[in-house]
C-alpha cells in the first residue's frame, strides 16, 4: 500500500483525499493545512493525524508520496515550498498545476527533483481520458502521416481578477500540456490578448505556435464564456488523416484522407466517464501505477518537466504580448 499525505485539504484538495481513500493501493496516511481550523476538519473527517507543518508531519509520519494541493496567486504561488520539502525528505511528489506561477521556482522545482532522483508529477488531468488516449495511440502508429497543424481551444466562466496574468498561468497548463502531448515541444509562440468589458485581466487570448517537428498551432482561451457551451476542442492534422478530440472525454474522430470511414470513440453512456471530474481519478490511477510500477522519475507520464514546459510557452506567450505581438522563442 502506498502512504499518501495531501497538503492543502481546500476544494482540490478534498477531491485528492476521496480518491486516495478510494484507492485500492493508496492509504491517506495524513493532511497537511497552514489553517489550523482546515487541517482539522480534514483529520476528523478522514480519520488520520493533521498538521499545519509539513515538516513535522514528515518527521513524525511514515509517508511515499505528498500532494501538494495548495493554491496562492494565480492559483500555483504556493506549491513551491511544500513541494521542495517533500523532494528534500525523498519523498515522490503530486503537484496540482500550475507547478508554478513563477517561472523561476518551477526551475526549481523540476532541477531538484532531477538532482535527487525523485517523481515528480503535475495533475495535467486534460490529457487522461480515453479519447485522448485513442488519439496518442493513433498519431503514434503514424495514422496521421506528418504532423501539419493543431488547433486548440479551452473556454470557459471565471470571474475572477487577481492579477492580469490569472487566465494564462492558472488555466492554460491545461490546454499546451494537451497540446504538447499530441505535438512534442513548442518552439516559438504569437499571441495577443484581450480584455471583456469591465475586466483588468488579460481574459480572451489567441497565440499562434510553431512547434519544434515543424508544425504550427494555434490556442484560442477564454475566461469570458459560459460553462454551458462546451469547453474544450483539439485538432491535429497531418498530410495522411485529422484527428479531433471533442470537449475533453465526449469523444474522438479519426478522419483518414483516402477513406469515408472513420474511427469513432465515444464516452460510453455505462461505464464511460460519468463528468469532467473522472479526469482526476483517471489521471491519478495513471500516478498510482507508475508508482507501483517503480517507472523512473524521467518516465513519469505528465511529469514536473512537462509542466514546466507548458509554463515555459505561457511566460513566452505573456512576453510576446508585452512587446505587442513580436514571435517569441521558447526556451529549450
Amino acid at each position: 500500500m502506498i502512504r499518501v499525505a495531501v497538503v492543502g485539504v481546500n476544494h482540490i484538495g478534498k477531491i485528492h483525499c476521496g480518491v486516495y481513500k478510494r484507492h485500492p493501493d493508496t492509504v491517506l496516511a495524513a493532511v497537511c493545512d497552514l489553517m489550523p481550523e482546515r487541517a482539522a476538519a480534514a483529520g476528523r473527517e478522514h480519520g488520520v493525524p493533521h498538521y499545519t507543518n509539513l515538516s513535522v508531519l514528515l518527521e513524525r509520519e511514515a509517508v511515499d508520496v505528498v500532494i501538494v494541493a495548495t493554491a496562492g496567486i494565480e492559483k500555483g504561488s504556493h506549491h513551491y515550498e511544500p513541494v521542495m520539502i517533500a523532494i528534500e525528505a525523498g519523498k515522490s511528489v503530486f503537484v496540482e498545476k500550475p507547478i508554478s506561477n513563477n517561472i523561476e521556482e518551477a526551475r526549481r522545482m523540476v532541477a531538484a527533483a532531477r538532482e535527487k532522483d525523485i517523481r515528480l508529477a503535475c495533475n495535467l488531468n486534460h490529457r487522461f481520458t480515453p479519447a485522448a488516449y485513442k488519439a496518442k495511440e493513433l498519431i503514434d502508429a503514424g495514422k496521421i502521416g506528418t504532423a501539419l497543424f493543431i488547433n486548440m481551444r479551452l473556454t470557459i466562466r471565471n470571474p475572477q481578477e487577481d492579477t492580469e496574468w490569472l487566465h494564462m498561468r492558472a488555466l492554460h497548463p491545461h490546454s499546451i500540456d494537451v497540446m504538447r502531448y499530441f505535438g512534442g515541444d513548442i518552439k516559438r509562440v504569437q499571441s495577443f490578448m484581450t480584455k471583456a468589458p469591465d475586466r483588468s485581466s488579460w481574459s480572451t487570448v489567441s497565440i499562434n505556435m510553431e512547434f519544434a517537428s515543424g508544425a504550427v498551432g494555434h490556442l484560442t482561451g477564454s475566461y469570458d464564456m459560459s460553462m454551458r457551451h462546451p469547453i474544450e476542442f483539439c485538432e491535429v492534422a497531418g498530410n495522411a488523416g485529422r484527428i479531433i478530440v471533442d470537449n475533453v472525454y465526449e469523444s474522438m474522430t479519426y478522419y483518414p484522407h483516402e477513406s469515408d470511414e472513420l474511427t469513432v470513440v465515444r464516452n460510453s453512456l455505462f461505464g464511460g466517464m460519468k463528468g469532467f471530474d473522472d479526469t482526476f481519478d483517471q489521471r491519478i490511477n495513471r500516478f498510482i501505477e507508475e508508482l507501483k510500477a517503480g517507472v523512473k522519475p524521467e518516465e513519469i507520464t505528465a511529469s514536473g518537466a512537462d509542466a514546466l514546459a507548458a509554463q515555459e510557452v505561457i511566460e513566452a506567450a505573456i512576453q510576446s504580448h508585452q512587446l505587442g505581438g513580436v514571435p517569441v522563442t521558447v526556451p529549450a
